[in-house]
């Protein structure tokens, strides 16, 4: 349904995390998966972040959600923006599936806005990659430069930026791509009433890493390693720079053991920053209650926005969804493989797969947790 028009190669080589590249027409008669009265509705939904982003005088004001209703806010001027809404709008995922060239560990989440002329969010920068999708209507977006930007009003906590200079000056209509890795100021003016998608994808940072890292030894019992050296340096108040490399190679010999880190990794990567719509069953289904839904005809799907990772070269047989650790000891490497990739299992894979009490019962835990269900 959502085809991209462009060589995916070519643009991971010369513009993924490098550039900012205007993709005209990337879309082919583009239509949006949700209209405005949908997503104004999931904007009521006291589990699904949004907010209203006010243009002013002074600045833009940013009202929280939910919301009752949209009145207050008139005709212009302002914004409506829903994350997440491919984790509980279904039919918003096959525009997600256009952009899996990148793997499902960077994905962040799929973000809808809806702008009324001279509506937006002001010059800012963001620190992850993302790719803007016109729909309805038209904006117009300017892009600049990386560099020493400042911060509006001197806020060091705030990602909206002062004026820069535009590299990008377009305005995008229906099925046009912007790109934009981090670290380059952006803006969107809103000319005509409009319904934009922004794709976004993130990398883990230091803090996160170190956080993840020290929470995984402790809860584990590890890292108890501690420094020592054979030669000390005799003046009192002074550390040597050998020593003080020393101490730090103790994190190296963490960072270089995929013992320590490879299940700090996977869970990591997948958590979701915002709420899944789960669902689990109040009474768990058992072995063979998967083995007769199946022969009824069901097949399995995964909810919106779960992460189902498989590292490579863990010698531990696990996946990793939604930060926690599922084994897979017994299951052929392939079917793993599928599990990971593929957000939809038809009821002929699963009819061979029921062969597998091992995978049957994997299957039943897949759904007792709310991260898949059946289907037809």
């Amino acid at each position: 349904m959502y085809t991209l028009n462009f060589d995916t190669a070519d643009f991971t080589r010369e513009y993924w995390q490098k550039k900012p590249i205007v993709i005209k027409n990337a879309f082919n008669d583009f239509e949006d998966p949700i209209s405005a009265d949908e997503l104004a509705g999931l904007a009521m939904e006291e589990d699904i972040s949004s907010r209203i982003v006010q243009t002013q005088a002074q600045g833009w004001n940013v009202v929280q959600g939910p919301f009752e209703d949209y009145d207050e806010y008139g005709e212009d001027g302002w914004q409506l923006l829903v994350q997440a809404v491919n984790h509980w709008y279904p039919e918003s995922q096959p525009l997600v599936e256009a952009f899996r060239f990148l793997p499902d560990w960077r994905f962040d989440d799929l973000m809808v806005s809806f702008a009324t002329p001279k509506g937006g969010v002001g010059p800012h920068i963001d620190n992850y990659d993302v790719f803007i999708i016109q729909g309805e209507g038209k904006r117009r977006w300017q892009v600049g430069n990386t560099g020493n930007h400042q911060q509006r009003g001197g806020d060091k906590n705030s990602p909206l930026v002062d004026d820069f200079e535009p590299i990008i000056d377009v305005v995008l209509t229906k099925g046009d791509v912007l790109y934009i890795p981090p670290g380059y100021p952006h803006c969107g003016e809103t000319l005509t009433l409009a319904l934009s998608y922004s794709i976004g994808f993130r990398a883990p940072s230091q803090q996160e890493l170190l956080t993840e890292m020290a929470d995984s030894l402790i809860d584990n019992n590890l890292g108890k390693q501690r420094f020592t050296s054979t030669e000390e340096v005799a003046n009192k108040g002074f550390v040597s720079e050998q020593q003080q490399q020393g101490m730090m190679n103790l994190l190296t010999q963490l960072a270089q053991d995929p013992n320590q880190y490879q299940t700090m990794l996977g869970k990591l990567l997948s958590q979701n920053r915002f709420e899944l719509d789960l669902n689990p069953f109040e009474q768990p289904i058992s072995a063979n209650d998967v083995t007769e839904a199946i022969e009824d005809g069901a097949s399995i799907q995964r909810i919106g926005g779960l992460k189902v990772l498989k590292l490579e070269a863990d010698k531990q047989a696990q996946l990793y969804i939604n930060g926690e650790v599922v084994t897979v000891a017994g299951i052929d490497a392939d079917i793993v493989a599928i599990i990971a990739n593929e957000h939809f299992i038809d009821q002929d894979s699963l009819l061979k797969w029921s062969q597998q009490p091992a995978l049957v019962k994997l299957v039943a835990q897949l759904i007792n947790q709310g991260w898949f269900y059946f289907s037809e």
